[in-house]
């Protein structure tokens, strides 16, 4: 299986064996390559019922909810790994979702685009509307997108929350890395990737 260049991403953060959550897992690809490559032992969370049975249809557990209705069901320490792919500025209360992930898993992997990105910055800017990147591609009345944030603001409410960075990636659309990127990842990062740790 060819994976999406995000989520292949993903896998490299990923132990074998491990018990993984996926929030917002859509059509299951993840969970897919990872019970195949990893043999990981895996489910999914999605609200969509069409994802639903894809999923069921590649042999991944999938159970119906919304994330924004929380996920209180599961106990703590359920989970070696929790992953949520571009799901975070969807959400209605990102941060308590980021303590609930941290609260069943050990870790956590967030992916979220990157509203400080040059393009967004330049658009808003010079055009003087809500921009609309590539990697950002809703217009301001039809998206999904609530809380948009940059790699700054995700890592300031870290801090505030005592989560530990335990790596981050940052990458451009096609999700490649690059040193200018790293150098400076709130200009030039489209997509930013961070495994989180509990409080020390």
């Amino acid at each position: 299986m060819t994976l999406r260049g995000d989520l292949a991403l993903i896998t490299k953060l990923i132990n074998a064996d491990a018990r993984v959550l996926d929030l917002g897992c859509g059509t299951g690809d993840l969970l897919a390559s990872l019970q195949a490559e990893k043999n990981v032992n895996g489910y999914g969370l999605d609200k969509d019922p069409t994802n639903i049975q894809v999923c069921l249809s590649k042999g991944v557990n999938v159970i119906e909810q919304d994330l924004d209705a929380g996920i209180a069901n599961f106990a703590d320490d359920n989970f070696d790994m929790v992953v949520m792919t571009d799901a975070l500025q969807a959400v209605r209360d990102p941060r308590g979702l980021l303590r609930e992930m941290l609260r069943i898993g050990e870790e956590c992997v967030v992916t979220f685009p990157n509203f400080g990105h040059w393009r967004c910055r330049a658009q808003l800017g010079l055009r003087g509307h809500m921009p609309v990147p590539k990697h950002l591609p809703h217009h301001w009345h039809n998206t999904p997108n609530i809380h948009l944030c940059t790699t700054q603001d995700f890592e300031r409410l870290c801090h505030e929350e005592n989560f530990r960075i335990i790596q981050r990636r940052v990458v451009n659309t096609p999700y490649r890395e690059h040193w200018s990127i790293t150098l400076a990842p709130n200009l030039m990062a489209s997509h930013a990737f961070y495994r989180l740790g509990r409080p020390s």
